[in-house]
């Protein structure tokens, strides 16, 4: 049933890799494709039948290629990595179209799904409307890209989706199925002649303009329709009808406003990436009343209109005497003349379409919104209610969801430079003799009295460093914002490597510099966010937030944000400090923690999960993590990062798009109200938790921390030194221009070591960790193990997120980069450990789990990776002669451009690898 099921995709990608095939056929040649061919067969048989002939062959080969056929060679197996990935995404939406045709039940991760389980448990309608009401959920784009292909490449790609999503909607005549793949040869043929690469580092600007490629094709249109939906489905069912559906589900941005180790981030790139994002939603905006204005000619000598309707209409500057009796038209010409005027005012913009007459601009969207209730409500006072759906409906709600601002941009900055800003301020107003030599207690008294006391210390005739002036010029930068865009431009502030109450402090400090914290009224501006990231500032953070709480002056300002506190958990540097085991369960522990601080004070509890697209970052399903959460962690209200490649990946196709946001709404009615909660967990369960994470902690600190030459190992076998060279973003690769592990960013740790295929960070320390705990449990330890694997969701989705990536990872792949380290002796010495490391591991996975391989449970996973492997080894194979070349000392660009491009495609084969 399954591969009757997965026939047409294994079609999809045999058409495109034909039609591949040809491509290059007909513009490198004969020899070339042969020379592709040969590799890809050889390749096939060493996967399938384990020919470790085929596998020295593969290596002959690969390194026996000149430059140019080298270039052709690593291209063919990338796009073919691409291909099979858009193939794939197409199977998922042809798959769900199939399930909802046959009307068979609503599925897992679709709020059809959690309705109905909680209606079916018991859930009231009050429990439902109280969720709503109350309830956040916030993917959050950041500027942390381990997407290295360029904007045009990717926009082939949706091209090319839509033509194969084109073959599944409608039976093609002869002709329309031969345009159909004449389209897909003309979008192969265009990426096959596109250099996939950027030949410039991005700036800040860049990635502002790729964030909002996202919005144009997914977000202004699919989260409309997802609310549209969901009404509908709440009016279906009597006891839901009526249930006020609040904006709960919005999309979060760091782009422009992270400056943590960013030092291109300041007040211009701030405003500019606003601008760019307001422009963006009012060209939306101005379409859709261009399009409503034709779908509604109707005629008020043939239907009622409402007293406001014709008041509005009346204050139109459209005075065509054809629209004489097009009360309507009229009123959405005015709409359309007041928003060309606030796009102008506001972005100093022209409208594409220029508008009949002038109009004074809208003050905010709730203005645009009650014109826009106006037209709907007069539609269904009048017998028409069907209008009032479709687009006005979806637009109201966009002007809802995106305001004028469109996503809502976090400001972040390290703690180390609010703490040298504060003490700068300090100097120049002569208030401490020297801030930073004073100790925490002494921070915390000046700062409590600063922050109520409404005298600035900021003065125009005072000297400050460059560093002061950046930081209080992009602060001022967000007053101005929130002036122009409404609150909602800037809402958040985030501080990096927070641990310490002053911490916190010092931002509110500096906040009111900035105008954003007025001590007269009590009134602070923006949530102010600590993050918490390495093992030891989680294990601290229920501790720094308790202290906090108990300040007077603090807890009168979080009465102003609604006794709404929101801390973020770094899941990435965590894991980079501690391990994969150890920071899920670190955690773990400190969102237990944080409720029970939380919920002593009465404050309301907002998580921020600082994750990645791997599993070494945090990655893997967003539904079973969200739904692993300990209960009270979720509390109708969450904010996710969406990095690197993964934005691509779940938003890019509008369908599927659509279905990844609905999914985290899912959980999060799950986590809160639904019938998926977990409840209280044994003691048992975390007593073996809190030592096997001990055993673990230490395996991997030994490892990465303790062994002499790790560093070198790291930095010789991986491609870490190669990545920082990529122009994938505007930020260095390190914190500081330094070698060691602890300054690196967590983005190219994980990157590099899922280049290698070891995949070190999303698994290493667990098999030890297991071993260790049982040798101190013999009697029934495999079988609590198992209890909890079945019966916890924490625990479960550990093991099965390092299943996953273990599946991904090929220590004998992985043992030719190892290779590349000039200490042979250090070389083999580490990388036994960790292949010793890694057959534990899968040990204990394959013995909790009971399976005989790895992703044996996930067969349809186990499957794409397995057609996919043969295509990813040859790159492996040529990436490493590349860099024994490179690290040789040969110059030449083709060689550099190799390695990049062997870069691309691995990460596009492996997916979710950054």
């Amino acid at each position: 049933m399954t591969d009757r099921k997965d026939a047409p995709l294994k079609y999809d990608i045999r058409l495109l890799g034909r039609i591949l095939g040809d491509v290059v056929r007909d513009h490198e040649g004969d020899a070339v494709f042969n020379t592709i061919e040969r590799i890809r067969r050889t390749s096939v048989r060493f996967r399938r039948d384990a020919d470790i002939a085929a596998e020295n062959q593969l290596e002959k080969l690969t390194r026996s290629l000149d430059l140019q056929t080298t270039d052709r060679i690593i291209r063919a197996f990338s796009y073919f990595s691409h291909l099979a990935n858009i193939a794939e995404d197409q199977h998922h939406i042809r798959r769900t179209r199939a399930h909802a045709i046959a009307g068979a039940l609503p599925r897992e991760g679709s709020m059809a799904y959690t309705l109905a389980r909680s209606k079916a448990a018991g859930v009231s309608r009050k429990q439902i409307a109280r969720f709503f009401s109350s309830a956040l959920c916030v993917p959050v784009l950041t500027a942390h890209p381990t997407e290295v292909r360029r904007r045009s490449s990717i926009n082939q790609e949706i091209e090319l989706a839509r033509l194969l999503d084109e073959r599944d909607r409608a039976r093609l005549t002869p002709d329309e199925l031969s345009a159909n793949r004449c389209g897909l040869r003309r979008v192969i043929a265009t990426l096959w002649q596109t250099h996939i690469l950027r030949d410039t580092r991005l700036k800040v600007i860049d990635e502002v303009i790729n964030g909002l490629s996202y919005f144009d094709q997914t977000f202004l249109r699919e989260l409309p329709r997802f609310y549209g939906a969901l009404e509908d489905l709440l009016e279906t069912e009597q006891d839901w009808s009526g249930i006020v559906l609040p904006s709960f589900l919005k999309i979060g941005s760091w782009i422009g406003g992270d400056r943590d180790g960013n030092p291109y981030v300041a007040a211009e790139a701030l405003l500019s990436a606003l601008k760019l994002q307001s422009g963006c939603a009012l060209k939306y905006y101005l379409d859709e009343l261009h399009q409503l204005g034709g779908e509604l000619p109707l005629d008020d000598r043939l239907v009622g209109v409402s007293s406001s309707l014709l008041e509005l209409s009346e204050s139109s500057p459209d005075h065509a005497p054809q629209r004489a009796h097009e009360p309507y038209r009229r009123a959405i010409s005015g709409m359309f003349a007041r928003l060309a005027a606030t796009m102008r005012i506001l972005d100093h913009l022209e409208p594409q379409r220029h508008e009949i007459g002038s109009a004074r601009p809208y003050d905010s969207a709730r203005e645009a919104i009650a014109d826009l209730d106006v037209i709907v409500s007069s539609l269904k006072t009048n017998g028409a209610p069907e209008l009032a759906s479709g687009r006005i409906r979806d637009l109201r709600r966009a002007l809802d969801v995106f305001g004028f601002h469109l996503a809502s941009i976090d400001l972040r900055q390290n703690s180390d430079v609010h703490e040298r800003v504060v003490a700068d301020l300090c100097a120049a107003a002569r208030i401490e003799g020297d801030y930073l030599a004073c100790d925490e207690l002494r921070r915390i008294a000046v700062l409590r009295k600063e922050i109520v006391n409404p005298r600035p210390i900021v003065s125009a005739y005072a000297e400050y460093c460059d560093e002061t002036k950046s930081e209080l010029g992009i602060l001022r930068a967000a007053r101005e914002s929130r002036l122009a865009y409404g609150d909602g431009a800037i809402a958040n502030y985030i501080i990096s490597k927070a641990n310490s109450v002053s911490d916190v402090l010092e931002v509110i400090l500096l906040l009111k510099e900035a105008g954003l914290h007025d001590p007269s009224q009590e009134k602070l501006a923006l949530n102010v966010i600590p993050l918490f990231e390495t093992i030891d500032d989680l294990r601290r953070c229920p501790v720094i937030m308790d202290a906090l709480f108990d300040i007077p002056e603090y807890r009168e300002l979080l009465k102003s944000r609604g006794d709404i506190q929101e801390v973020m958990l770094g899941y990435s540097d965590s894991n980079k400090d501690g391990g994969y085991v150890t920071s899920s369960w670190e955690l773990y522990n400190a969102e237990l923690a944080l409720i029970e601080v939380f919920r002593r004070y009465g404050v309301r509890l907002r998580l921020f999960h600082g994750r990645g697209g791997s599993v070494g970052r945090g990655g893997g399903p967003s539904y079973q993590a969200i739904l692993a959460q300990p209960e009270g962690a979720v509390d109708g209200a969450i904010r996710i990062t969406e990095q690197g490649e993964v934005i691509a990946a779940k938003y890019s196709n509008p369908e599927v798009g659509r279905r990844n946001l609905e999914i985290l709404a899912a959980a999060t009615f799950e986590a809160t109200v639904g019938t998926k909660r977990v409840k209280s967990v044994s003691s048992d369960f975390l007593a073996a938790m809190d030592d096997l994470s001990n055993h673990a902690f230490r395996a991997y600190r030994h490892l990465v921390y303790e062994t002499e030459g790790f560093e070198a190992f790291f930095h010789e076998s991986t491609v870490v030194g190669e990545i920082a060279n990529l122009n994938i973003g505007s930020r260095p690769a390190s914190r500081k221009s330094s070698r060691r592990i602890e300054d690196l960013r967590a983005i190219p740790w994980v990157f590099s070591w899922s280049q290698c295929r070891l995949m070190l960070p999303g698994w290493f320390g667990l098999g030890t960790g297991i071993r260790k705990w049982l040798q101190a449990n013999p009697k029934g330890g495999m079988k609590l193990l198992r209890r909890m694997y079945r019966s916890w969701p924490f625990f479960k989705t550990m093991i099965s997120n390092a299943d996953m990536v273990m599946a991904k990872a090929d220590v004998g792949i992985a043992s030719r980069y190892a290779r590349l380290v000039a200490d042979r002796e250090l070389s083999a010495r580490i990388f036994e450990r960790i292949s010793l490391e890694f057959e534990e591991s899968r040990a204990v996975i394959l013995d909790i789990t009971q399976q005989s391989e790895l992703l044996e449970s996930n067969p349809l996973l186990l499957r794409s990776l397995r057609n996919r492997f043969p295509y990813i080894d040859p790159l492996h194979h040529i990436q490493v002669e590349l860099l024994r070349r490179h690290r040789a000392g040969d110059t030449d660009s083709q060689v550099a451009q190799g390695i990049h491009l062997t870069i691309n495609g691995i990460a596009a084969g492996l997916r979710n690898s950054g």
